[in-house]
């Protein structure tokens, strides 16, 4: 069982990723923060990114906390090797402990650790059945992840791969604001939560992301769902 602390941790940025949902204008500017929610969420994290695959195999970072996060990115698209690609290859998460010394990619390994970078954990990103891209953090000193911040970063994924499955179903439509419902109807499918099952605030928003990211959903549409059969009549 994790610790209460960081039960703490991630219920807070859960509540990051909530706001992020409803609030942000354009899918640039949510990914934009939610890179920033990874980064703060990993304790030892200096950087964080969110690398995507086009229909045509083209490989791009899309959202970066700083050149540094882009830059080891674009060196592993150049080198076409590395824990980012082989994250969304394998669909599996890909872990450097120490850049100095991991064998797979030795000569991307050796041009970040120059630039400072020391280790490295990356997820797969999945929306329905389908490898769309990778969410990555780097940190300054080697072994500076465990099993602990996999998970964590892992619970992240998900709503980030909702997030970039609902901009590529609308490929010219730029704004979220279909995409989300309003503050109110998440906040009441929230409070239902908490009524229905005895939970804490945290603990329901918790569980309605879980459910968006289990369904393959937006918080909008789980939160729709749950209130429209709490709304239907017996």
């Amino acid at each position: 069982m994790e610790p209460a602390s960081a039960r703490a941790q991630l219920s807070a940025a859960l509540a990051r990723v909530q706001d992020v949902f409803v609030e942000a204008g354009t899918t640039a500017e949510a990914v934009d923060r939610l890179v920033e929610v990874a980064r703060d969420l990993i304790p030892l994290a200096v950087g964080a990114g969110i690398s995507v695959v086009d229909e045509n195999g083209a490989c791009t970072t899309v959202a970066a906390t700083d050149p540094a996060v882009s830059a080891a990115d674009a060196l592993q698209f150049e080198l076409g090797a590395g824990p980012c690609l082989r994250a969304w290859d394998t669909v599996s998460p890909q872990y450097v402990p120490d850049t100095t010394t991991d064998s797979r990619w030795p000569a991307w390994g050796r041009a970040v650790a120059e630039a400072g970078i020391r280790s490295v954990l990356s997820v797969p990103l999945v929306i329905e059945g389908q490898e769309i891209g990778a969410l990555q953090v780097y940190a300054a000193e080697p072994h500076a992840f465990t099993d602990h911040e996999e998970h964590l970063l892992s619970l992240l994924a998900g709503p980030v791969a909702v997030l970039l499955g609902v901009d590529r179903t609308r490929r010219h439509d730029d704004t979220l604001l279909d995409a989300v419902a309003d503050r109110d109807r998440i906040e009441r499918a929230v409070g239902v939560l908490m009524e229905r099952r005895s939970l804490s605030e945290d603990n329901a928003r918790t569980s309605l992301l879980d459910t968006a990211r289990d369904q393959g959903e937006t918080l909008a549409q789980t939160a729709d769902h749950l209130l429209d059969n709490t709304d239907r009549p017996d």
